[in-house]
């Protein structure tokens, strides 16, 4: 059993705190260059110890990890999934992201722009809209699909996949840099037998957001021996575990380095007895953690 299930004890406790408002106004970051790494758990907290001296951590109300519920939206050919799988430049990804502790939520639409970085547009919507894509939202999903890439977006667009887990927000002191940690990542698919499966407590996703790409925390990692992972994007991650899609190439590395893979009757898109086999201690509904795939001493420390 895990020891560090509680990254508030081990991961943040000397991290300085800072407000969500402050947060916002030192590096709101709506914009952004992004890098994902896929870290172990000693990694992690060697890392922290560097992490502490340039990054403060959100804090609201004496919580320091937070709980996200994300809704991902698709058309019926999966477009958003198979446009990241092909690496096309022109493509976005639409949500409903709710905020647990802050109660808030937000419609979500991430495109990339000419240059490769990521632009977030977000509408407050009302909680009963988690899961739901009404007349308003679709309008704003087109309308910034129009205004990035000056054509119209014209497919319906349908709930695909649902997940859960905890995040940590740090901010760099300077301004200008955040980065996200994320664990206990809870996948749920949206279609047959709705299967679900769930990262170990021991793996985090770790996520950069700079102006270019090569950040103070990148330069922290690298030191650690941290590079980024390709095709780490937990909606297609996702997609791909819950047995949504039966191609999945682009996402071959995240997936070894998570130590996680779909199972052969998932990915072929049929029903499997996952279900069946969920531990008597979990809710109906939420899969036992993955299996960690065999790791060297190098993989755990020295991820490629």
């Amino acid at each position: 059993m895990s020891t560090r299930h509680d990254p508030d004890r081990w991961l943040t406790r000397e991290f300085a705190p800072i407000s969500l408002e402050a947060l916002n106004s030192k590096a709101a970051m709506l914009e952004r260059l992004d890098n994902k790494y896929v870290v172990r758990a000693p990694v992690l907290e060697a890392a922290a110890a560097e992490f502490t001296t340039l990054f403060d951590v959100l804090e609201i109300d004496g919580r320091r990890s937070f709980t996200y519920e994300t809704c991902y939206f698709d058309d019926p050919a999966r477009s958003s999934y198979f446009d990241h799988h092909q690496g096309r430049r022109q493509r976005m990804k639409v949500r409903v992201r709710r905020y647990v502790d802050a109660g808030l939520c937000f419609l979500e639409v991430k495109l990339k722009d000419k240059r490769g970085v990521t632009v977030k547009k977000r509408l407050r919507v009302d909680d009963a809209m988690f899961g739901r894509l009404d007349d308003a939202g679709l309008r704003f999903v087109q309308q910034c699909w129009q205004a990035m890439y000056g054509r119209p977006w014209t497919q319906p667009l349908e709930p695909v996949l649902q997940m859960s887990y905890r995040r940590i927000t740090l901010v760099a002191r300077e301004g200008g840099e955040r980065m996200t940690i994320d664990t206990g990542i809870h996948f749920e698919g949206q279609w047959a037998a709705r299967e679900a499966r769930r990262t170990d407590d021991e793996v985090f996703i770790v996520e950069t957001k700079s102006a270019n790409g090569r950040g103070i925390a990148d330069q922290v990692l690298r030191a650690h021996h941290q590079h980024p992972t390709n095709g780490c994007s937990k909606y297609c991650v996702g997609m791909s575990l819950t047995g949504a899609v039966h191609r999945f190439n682009r996402f071959r590395p995240a997936l070894k380095k998570l130590g996680a893979w779909p199972a052969p009757a998932l990915a072929a898109g049929r029903a499997s007895a996952l279900s069946s086999t969920l531990s008597p201690t979990l809710s109906p509904g939420l899969a036992p953690p993955l299996p960690l795939a065999p790791a060297s001493s190098r993989e755990i420390g020295h991820v490629a």
